[in-house]
């Protein structure tokens, strides 16, 4: 088995309300086979052998489908590789590109306070959600297939719009902090279907009301959010936020 010597930069903070600074540990015989954050796990074992604090990191599934486990690799959201979360990472990418030195840093976005270490609060997301993220309108039992046509084309933009697992890496990776691309997401996937079309007014206002209310920057278009999403959502749900918000101010 293939292994690796690595020296980490990593950012540590006891709280919220206390400084953070980064902290430099050497991860020596890491496996090229192991997920980043089964390598954060090899470290924290050794931490704990040693008497220190572990590092705090967000983490559930490790399947790419949570979002919980977004950090900053070296600066990009995720790390090196596009279309992956942190627990999809492994460590032969940086192998492979020659990187023995790594800094790994929590989200950094003002609507995305540090709780410790890595772990940052995104339940701002959850009152984004709250606001209007949802269709409260009774629509019985699941309906045969067909039974409600959907244009094919509105149907794959709204499935590509619903696999947003709300990490928070378009935030954290926007300059202006912008959630722009999450609640555009959120926006698309309910209003090009059916069942999304009696609330589609209120929906986007309430939405993105809460949006401002959390202190998420407004987008200017850097398109770093596209860039960094693990799922590859489009910018072009922005646009339809816009879109529909302007609608329904009319």
């Amino acid at each position: 088995m293939s292994s690796m010597d690595i020296t980490l930069e990593v950012w540590r903070q006891d709280g919220p309300n206390t400084p953070g600074r980064f902290e430099t540990i050497e991860a020596k015989g890491i496996s090229e086979h192991a997920s980043f954050l089964e390598m954060l796990d090899v470290v924290n074992d050794r931490l704990l052998a040693e008497g220190k604090r572990p590092i705090s990191f967000d983490h559930d599934c490790r399947e790419g489908i949570c979002g919980m486990c977004g950090v900053m690799i070296n600066g990009e959201a995720h790390g090196p590789v596009r279309g992956t979360t942190t627990c999809q990472l492994h460590m032969r990418e940086f192998s492979m590109r020659g990187v023995k030195h790594i800094v790994i840093e929590p989200w950094r976005a003002a609507a995305f306070p540090v709780v410790q270490d890595l772990v940052v609060d995104r339940s701002a997301f959850d009152r984004v959600i709250e606001a209007g993220g949802y269709i409260s309108v009774k629509t019985g039992q699941a309906p045969d297939a067909h039974a409600m046509l959907v244009k094919k084309n509105d149907a794959d933009r709204a499935f590509q719009a619903a696999t947003c697992i709300g990490c928070g890496a378009c935030v954290a990776s926007c300059p202006n902090g912008s959630a722009a691309l999450f609640v555009g997401a959120k926006i698309t996937h309910l209003g090009l279907l059916p069942q999304g079309q009696p609330e589609r007014d209120a929906r986007v206002q309430s939405m993105v009301a809460q949006m401002d209310a959390e202190g998420f920057g407004a987008c200017t278009s850097h398109q770093e959010c596209e860039a960094t999403c693990p799922k590859g959502i489009p910018i072009s749900v922005i646009a339809r936020m816009n879109a529909d918000f302007r609608r329904a101010l009319a």
